[in-house]
């Protein structure tokens, strides 16, 4: 294949793909290429200043003084804006021509493809027009097509022209495929006697970016003739998409004295057109800056990447200095790599100035003073201090120590959080005869550390001077509570105990009268003088007022001063135990069934008011009465219980048994206590107790057993 024969065959393919641009509607103008996607095929070489194809490119404004730039030395654009090979070109290659004029800058891409081998050597052997008709796919030459988008009517347009070799005149040209019998359908159509491939409506290249169509040729039954061969049609993007922030506002922060260059945030937007054209280039820039001051250029913003950088210098950077601590940028993101042109998007980025610990606290004050009552405890002092840092942050929240003068623990300084003054609390009562004048010398602080370069001066300390207030303080108990140890029963008007109260006032002579306070039980009474407790009553330990052995009464002691002052104390009384309590058994009650084998009756227990050594061991034992050792058997357990048994089965019926039961105290003391014994009819685990017959005594047993064994 010669060389014209192959320029010829480039021109048929180019003119063919850009049929529709061509036939462009006037409509509004859109500046920049109109078509961005050119194809040749590439056999062996191409003739040096020979023209491969036409560019269309259009700035809207007249094309005066527009320039373009091939991005391969072996190519350039003529006067007529015609691509012409100047030099060797290779294979594959892509290659990019820029347009640009003081109104419009774009890009368009050139695809050099490689041309299938062919040994034709004319150009109807090359388009197919030799090949036998069972060759069907070689004789449609189905060039790619390219439509752009946001057309503007009439419709239908034109796109391409699709060839075919020997067509008779019966036969028709069909295309199918997603665009023309699938949805979105009808937005393609073929004219059916030419070939010529329309498009019916604007396409939208966002929406669909390719069509891959089948083009055939039928004979009139139908009967696909020739093909299918895929038609690709390729929407070419137009500029009509704006730059979108992923978010409309963007927060950031910077530490004041930051480095120049410090990377505050990253704005970040996007563009739906296609990326590999300037269209999706994006540019970066701050329009605004508010406030302006100390300078209108603090931040810069990488134009490529959206980086918001430090521009103003470390020292400039002074939260403490600036008009304020945050500062809003108008962000603008801006296609067509930012030329005159390009589409624009707007966000807000508000960058606020963050606090470091660089300014220490300082009193407001050198000397505090204050004075307070003996005795009493609270706030006594608020401390003020000034600190230029960010409030409510650890560089601004202080923290208070008394790091001199506070000998006995008496006073403490914490924080109050609401206006950061420091709170001198009394913590432990002051005794104005002890110390009258107390000197704190204080220190503030940060919770968070300085910076390095910044120290605590003398500011941070200040001295409080706390004055002492004499005050009527009532008598004081000593010992408080006082114990003392008595035996219960002690005779009335007995001595339990002294009471011994001192007046803290030792530079006032006053006088101290005694008086009850609480009595629970009225046992006791104190002489207003000199303080002794006598009793009023006997000391039981077994009343319920007293508790694990021990009665608690107060008493009050009153000074003479104006007013009179007072002060009370505890006696703790320890009550010994004496046996004056008898002891009892339990239960009282207790069940068996008249033809039981098991004769055991009941497990009694014997309890005692009094504690030991005045109760258990416990002994139980029958009663007097003569005759019942013949009936019942009582049977040591323990100390504190003992076995009910009975000798001989009993009729049906209720029995009072007499149990003797003694303590172990000395004297000892005993107790004798009936136990009802019910004897009760027992059929299929159901017990029945009411009684037949009258209560029998054990005496009435008694003399029923006698007669029974006089009968013997």
């Amino acid at each position: 294949m010669d060389i014209g024969t192959r320029v010829l065959l480039a021109f048929l393919v180019c003119q063919v793909a850009c049929a529709g641009a061509e036939e462009k509607e006037e409509g509004p103008c859109v500046p920049g290429f109109q078509v961005k996607e050119y194809q040749v095929e590439y056999s062996g070489g191409f003739q040096k200043g020979v023209p491969l194809l036409q560019v269309h490119f259009d700035d809207c404004a007249g094309n005066e003084g527009v320039t373009f730039e091939v991005s391969h030395p072996g190519l350039v654009v003529d006067g007529d804006r015609k691509l012409v090979p100047r030099g060797d070109v290779e294979n594959g290659t892509v290659v990019l021509i820029h347009g640009r004029s003081a109104h419009a800058h774009d890009t368009a891409r050139l695809h050099i493809t490689n041309a299938t081998p062919r040994s034709a050597e004319s150009l109807r052997e090359i388009l197919g027009l030799g090949q036998a008709l069972n060759r069907t796919k070689r004789s449609l030459l189905v060039p790619p097509m390219y439509v752009p988008e946001n057309q503007r009517a009439p419709f239908p347009k034109s796109i391409g022209k699709v060839i075919t070799v020997e067509k008779q005149e019966n036969h028709s040209f069909r295309l199918t495929g997603k665009g023309v019998d699938q949805e979105p359908k009808d937005v393609f159509s073929i004219n059916r006697m030419t070939g010529e491939v329309m498009v019916s409506r604007p396409l939208d290249r966002e929406a669909i970016a390719f069509y891959h169509l089948q083009v055939s040729t039928t004979d009139p039954s139908g009967k696909t003739v020739e093909g299918p061969v895929q038609l690709d049609v390729s929407v070419i993007d137009q500029n009509d998409n704006r730059p979108i922030f992923s978010e409309t506002r963007y927060a950031g922060e910077v530490l004041e004295g930051s480095a120049t260059g410090t990377t505050v945030m990253t704005m970040t937007a996007s563009d739906a057109d296609d990326p590999n054209t300037e269209n999706a280039v994006l540019r970066y820039i701050i329009v605004k800056q508010s406030p302006d001051k100390p300078s209108p250029n603090m931040f810069y913003i990488d134009p490529e990447k959206g980086d918001i950088v430090t521009v103003i210098s470390p020292k400039l950077l002074d939260r403490e200095t600036l008009p304020t601590t945050q500062y809003e940028l108008e962000i603008v993101a801006k296609d067509m790599a930012g030329s005159d042109v390009g589409l624009t998007g707007t966000a807000t980025a508000t960058v606020t100035i963050t606090d470091k610990n660089d300014h220490a606290p300082e009193f407001t004050h050198s000397l505090f003073q204050a004075s307070v009552q003996e005795g009493w405890t609270g706030v006594v002092l608020n401390l003020t201090v000034d600190d230029r840092d960010d409030p409510a942050t650890g560089a601004w929240r202080a923290a208070y120590s008394i790091i001199n003068g506070n000998t006995g623990h008496s006073f403490e300084v914490h924080t109050n959080p609401d206006n950061n003054e420091g709170m001198l609390y009394v913590v432990k009562p002051l005794d104005y005869e002890s110390t009258a004048f107390h000197t704190l010398l204080i220190k503030v602080e940060n919770e968070d550390p300085l910076v390095p370069d910044v120290g605590y001066g003398p500011s941070s300390t200040a001295t409080v001077h706390v004055q002492v207030l004499d005050v009527n303080e009532g008598p004081v108990f000593f010992p408080d509570p006082m114990m003392v140890t008595k035996r219960e029963n002690v005779p009335l008007g007995s001595l339990v105990a002294t009471l011994n109260a001192t007046d803290p006032d030792l530079l006032q002579i006053q006088s101290v009268r005694y008086a009850v306070l609480k009595d629970p039980a009225n046992w006791l009474v104190v002489n207003p003088v000199s303080g002794t407790v006598n009793t009023t009553a006997i000391l039981d330990r077994e009343s319920p007022f007293v508790h694990e052995n021990r009665y608690s009464a107060v008493f009050m002691a009153t000074d003479n001063g104006s007013p009179p002052a007072t002060g009370t104390g505890t006696l703790i009384i320890t009550l010994e135990d004496d046996n004056d309590n008898a002891p009892s058994v339990y239960p009282t009650v207790a069940r068996v069934c008249e033809d039981a084998k098991d004769l055991s009756v009941v497990m009694v227990g014997g309890q005692d008011k009094d504690i030991s050594p005045n109760a258990a061991p416990f002994r139980i034992e029958l009663g007097k009465q003569p005759g019942l050792e013949k009936m019942w058997k009582v049977t040591k357990v323990n100390n504190t219980h003992s076995q009910v048994t009975l000798l001989h089965s009993l009729q049906r019926a209720n029995y009072n048994l007499p149990l003797l039961v003694t303590d172990s105290g000395m004297p000892p003391l005993s107790n004798s206590t009936d136990i009802k014994v019910q004897v009760c009819t027992c059929k299929k685990s159901k017990m029945d107790c009411s009684a037949a017959d009258s209560t029998r005594s054990s005496l009435v047993l008694l003399c029923l057993l006698l007669l029974s064994l006089l009968y013997l």
